[in-house]
């Protein structure tokens, strides 16, 4: 495996994507070769797109080929979607000739987009056991999307323990760029609207500096990170919402507007820290 400093070409998967976009931009800032796989050309006319279909194995092989690490996004990337039996196909086949792919050609750094619709969301049917929730909360998928992203990490894990590599699984929140925080003041009003996930979001900049930490930090086997902003959507306290919407849930220890979905251990073991807020754009 080459030195976590050595790692300079990078494949990311779902590059055309609204992560994959910005993960493909920062990697190009901080100096990385990269090059984006996906079913769709960049809109970008500097950023050349390998066009395969990662459900295929030699497609995924021969992709991968030739880079010393991988960051992979692409997947169906919500429920309802396409039908749940297609979405759980193409995550979870995508994700294993990935790992697979990785495994072959001696690629020891995968870093993949798991999802925060493992902890319950839409939390209609269970509620959330604590808040803010952190990466031991237990895992309850209610959607067969949610489901494909918990066999994913089933899968880094045991790739992980076969062959001694090293894969992050982002659990990310709900990806937003500048242009969808004029939509956040619609929230305000109503707590309800927006607690299907704890009012949480994440900038899609703030996502590839998580990717990018993924590739570069120095952890071994599978580890697993929630990635949100730093605060809620919401102009109410975090305590206020929680009092409101889910009362009686046990809220640890939160200030202020500080999110609900718990970013300590990426901070900690990945030395992230969001960078962006809605709150730097709208007054």
């Amino acid at each position: 495996m080459p030195s976590l400093n050595a790692m300079t070409r990078v494949a990311v998967t779902g590059g055309s994507g609204k992560a994959g976009r910005a993960v493909v931009a920062d990697l190009a800032d901080h100096g990385f070769e990269v090059t984006n796989i996906d079913v769709a050309a960049s809109r970008h006319p500097d950023e050349p797109t390998v066009i395969a279909d990662l459900t295929e194995l030699g497609q995924a092989l021969e992709a991968i080929a030739g880079h010393d690490a991988v960051i992979h996004l692409a997947a169906i990337p919500a429920p309802n979607v396409l039908t749940d039996a297609e979405t759980f196909r193409t995550n979870l086949m995508s994700t294993y000739n990935v790992l697979s792919s990785a495994s072959t050609l001696g690629i020891d750094r995968v870093v993949c987009a798991s999802s925060e619709t493992l902890i319950g969301l839409p939390f209609e049917r269970e509620k959330p056991r604590y808040a803010p929730i952190d990466e031991v909360h237990p895992l309850l998928p209610e959607s067969h999307y949610a489901l494909s992203k918990l066999a994913g990490e089933a899968l880094a894990d045991q790739f992980a323990r076969w062959h001694g590599a090293t894969i992050v699984s982002l659990r990310i929140s709900n990806i937003m760029e500048p242009v969808d925080y004029e939509r956040f003041p619609g929230f305000w009003e109503d707590p309800a609207i927006r607690s299907w996930n704890l009012w949480g979001y994440v900038d899609s900049r703030d996502v590839a500096q998580a990717a990018r930490l993924g590739v570069t930090t120095d952890v071994e086997g599978h580890e697993a990170f929630i990635v949100a902003a730093g605060d809620t959507c919401m102009t109410q306290r975090s305590r206020d919402l929680m009092a409101e919407v889910y009362p009686g849930v046990d809220v640890r220890s939160v200030a202020g507007h500080e999110t609900l979905l718990s970013i300590d251990k990426a901070r900690t073991v990945m030395d992230y820290h969001p960078a962006h807020s809605w709150r730097d754009h709208i007054e």
